[in-house]
């Protein structure tokens, strides 16, 4: 590996999750951005810091919710409370007192704490690893595994595929889908929305390129299977599939290549396990009818002749299949991943320069690019002591079911009775679904302590709010083992009032609770930068400047493979050299390990199964419209909702819903028109926006909003901003993963005529004084 860097740096340099960034700074305050120079398609979403960082809803000082103390009366945990602004001494002195009491009486699996790892482009400052080795130096808690974005896929592939990396870092590389790929067939588009944004930040976006690049060659095919036309807007063709019905088109190209004969027996025989039981559910598995292209078009509202065409088209052509990360985020969401391997493994291309299968692509900016192995600076969460695991979509179960029990990937687990929660990074009244259902679990703590730097949902819905430093006001390094560049990440500014950076408020709790040594280390801020930087150094074995270049420079940039990877190469050349980790050491068509699970929404081999919620169902007939809540592309997840694109957005206030102008015209809803959406649920008002990239009976509305509460006309409590995570169904995806569904969500959509409640949510709280 090569390791370029340059001794001169004319600004100090830092980084987000929408990219690299120079601040400018004047008389100690943030006054503009100026994109990385070796940013060719910056996002725009940067333009919003310096608003974001001044933002009234900004933290300054640590508090505590009037009626929370003993004897104390105060509204609940629903976002309308007041608060008391205190001293950091009082602050971390309540903190320290409330871990000790709560660990004491019921044992340290009564705390819960929660983190989800979007808060910092930062590898230090990382509040999910901040978190974790606090308390892991206490000795026990309840934590989360696997991730909204991809928990059921998470869970499955190892079974199916091994841990090889396929969502997180080993795809196949851009440079060889442009070169080989003839067909390139995107299952959820390929979204550039979802672009502008990498965990751990990026030096430079190039899916815009990449797209050019297909775009200029006359020979590869690029199809869109998605409800929403601009998810893929370069696409030639668009294959207008109902929402959660992919598995099924899925099923039906590989009956057909199983019917005629051409699938690829040699590629089926020496690198696949369990043809024998997929091929028979092929044949017979839909109630004794085959997967045929006519059951699948009753259900995917795809014509046959079409599905029969692309049959044939996916074996004589260079085939690549990307499923993007959203379709797994429904009712047995495992299975479009796992039919997808079907596919590919039948079609005989996996591991061929440009051919096969992966997931992601569209579904953040690192995805396919190439970048040598390298080791990212990270922090050690010390030992785990966690006393239990959660599935991190399982959080209001975890709340509302103490003592019940559940399955997961094999195991039965039990909730434990949660006294106690900490939160420090991410915001669960953005990520979780049926929020007025985890605002009831939200009620059962004796105790909720936020680290937050704006105030968000989840910070007015704690008892204890403690000032959480912004990216830009603490030194960092900022890097993702997707992306070439490693951002010095330098401090800019001083701390907006009196916020400080997890780290530091984790070192002042773990002196006063009698670990800090632990902890610490002995180690401030730059120490560990340069710890972590060295641990890198050396375990990459590769060539890297001092920390001391490093930081002078501003940045390094790891040079690309020379010949680029292709998923699952290594193992097609040898597959008893490269078996993967599987039971069989094989792609697992059938697994006998799932089977045995006994899971109905899940067995052994890629199936159909009815969603809960879709438009071939019974609920359709109540509910006729699916909604589909998808990432934003004014803002990443909540963040920068109140400021820069994401509020330039919004009409009177509220969040764009896009509707199909036949959908609208049949509900005398016209354009910017304010709009309820509604389900047995609960409800969100939300301003239409008349569009013919949804098909009918599609709806899509970001998520995001900051949640508010208000009154509708007769006075029913409803989101007022367009969050539409008031409406989505918090179910796992099935008992192997637990992941979330939110996507098989039906609702219906009625002009709003009541007055339009007042949006508080991007003001601070009350705040009382005596």
């Amino acid at each position: 590996m090569v390791v370029w860097w340059r001794w001169k740096r004319i600004m100090a340099l830092h980084a987000a999750h929408w990219g690299a960034f120079y601040p400018e700074v004047r008389n100690g305050r943030l006054v503009s951005v100026r994109p990385f120079e070796k940013d060719t398609d910056p996002s725009p979403l940067l333009s919003g810091l310096v608003e974001h960082t001044y933002h009234p809803t900004r933290i300054t000082q640590p508090a505590v919710r009037v009626g929370w103390r003993p004897g104390e009366s105060g509204t609940a945990r629903t976002g309308r409370c007041a608060y008391r602004q205190i001293s950091w001494d009082e602050a971390l002195s309540l903190v320290a007192s409330e871990i000790r009491r709560v660990g004491a009486q019921f044992g340290n699996q009564s705390i819960f704490a929660g983190s989800y790892g979007w808060s910092s482009a930062g590898r230090f400052h990382h509040a999910k690893t901040q978190l974790k080795r606090f308390f892991n130096c206490i000795g026990g808690y309840v934590g989360q595994v696997n991730n909204y974005s991809f928990g059921a896929g998470m869970v499955l592939l190892p079974h199916v595929v091994g841990d090889i990396g396929l969502l997180s870092g080993q795809w196949t590389h851009w440079e060889s889908l442009v070169r080989n790929t003839e067909l390139f067939l995107a299952f959820g588009g390929l979204p550039a929305r979802n672009t502008q944004i990498e965990s751990g930040g990026c030096g430079a976006h190039k899916h815009k390129q990449w797209m050019q690049a297909l775009l200029e060659r006359e020979d590869c095919e690029l199809l869109n299977v998605s409800p929403i036309q601009d998810d893929f807007p370069q696409a030639k063709t668009w294959c207008a599939i109902r929402p959660g019905t992919d598995t099924a088109l899925l099923l039906a190209l590989c009956y057909c290549l199983l019917r005629d004969g051409t699938y690829d027996k040699q590629f089926v025989v020496r690198y696949t396990d369990g043809f024998v039981e997929l091929s028979h559910y092929l044949q017979t598995g839909v109630a004794g009818a085959p997967c045929s292209p006519e059951w699948a078009a009753g259900i995917c509202q795809v014509s046959a002749p079409f599905i029969e065409d692309l049959a044939k088209r996916i074996v004589a052509k260079r085939t690549f299949i990307a499923m993007n990360w959203s379709l797994q985020r429904a009712d047995h969401g495992e299975q479009p991943f796992w039919a997808a391997v079907a596919l590919a493994a039948l079609i005989g291309q996996i591991g061929l320069p440009g051919g096969g299968v992966s997931f992601g692509y569209g579904s953040m900016n690192g995805v396919g690019n190439n970048v040598r192995k390298f080791k990212t600076p990270a922090l050690p969460t010390q030992t785990g002591h966690e006393s239990l695991v959660i599935p991190v979509a399982r959080v209001a179960d975890l709340l509302l079911k103490t003592g019940k029990t559940y399955a997961y990937n094999g195991k039965n687990l039990r909730y434990p009775d949660i006294r106690l929660v900490y939160w420090a990074g991410g915001n669960p009244f953005h990520h979780h679904q049926d929020l007025f259902r985890l605002e009831q679990g939200w009620q059962k703590p004796e105790t909720v302590i936020v680290h937050e730097t704006h105030w968000t949902s989840t910070a007015r819905r704690a008892d204890i709010v403690l000032p959480a430093t912004t990216t830009l006001e603490r030194n960092d390094i900022g890097t993702s083992s997707s992306d070439n560049f490693m951002i010095a990440m330098q401090k800019a500014i001083d701390p907006v009032g009196q916020a400080r950076s997890d780290y530091d408020i984790f070192s002042d709790l773990s002196v006063r609770m009698g670990f800090g040594e632990q902890f610490t280390e002995g180690r401030d801020e730059q120490a560990w930068l340069r710890a972590m930087y060295k641990d890198a150094q050396e375990c990459s074995g590769e060539q890297f400047p001092t920390f001391e270049a490093f930081w002078e420079q501003g940045y390094l940039e790891i040079s690309r493979q020379e010949v680029p990877y292709d998923a699952l190469s290594q193992f097609r050349a040898d597959p008893l050299n490269h078996a993967l980790d599987t039971e069989s050491g094989r792609i697992q068509l059938f697994s006998q390990q799932i089977a045995a699970f006994g899971y109905k929404d899940c067995p052994g081999h890629p199936v159909w199964l009815e969603k809960q919620e879709w438009l071939g169902g019974a609920l359709a007939q109540k509910y006729p419209l699916h909604l589909l809540s998808t990432q934003p592309a004014t803002r990443l997840h909540g963040q920068l909702d109140a400021v820069g694109p994401s509020r330039a957005s919004k009409v009177k206030g509220r969040e764009q819903v896009r509707i199909h102008p036949d959908d609208a015209r049949s509900r005398g809803i016209q354009d910017t028109d304010i709009v309820k959406i509604f389900n047995d649920r609960g409800a969100c008002l939300a301003a239409a926006y008349l569009s013919d990239t949804v098909i009918c009976g599609v709806i899509q509305l970001p998520t995001g909003a900051w949640f508010e509460v208000g009154e509708d006309e007769q006075g029913n409590r409803i989101e007022i901003h367009g969050n539409p995570n008031v409406l989505t169904p918090d179910r796992g995806t099935s008992e192997l993963s637990q992941g979330c569904s939110a996507q098989s969500n039906l609702v219906d959509m009625c002009l709003y005529h009541g007055p339009l409640p007042e949006l508080t949510v991007h003001t601070p709280p009350l705040f009382v004084h005596n």
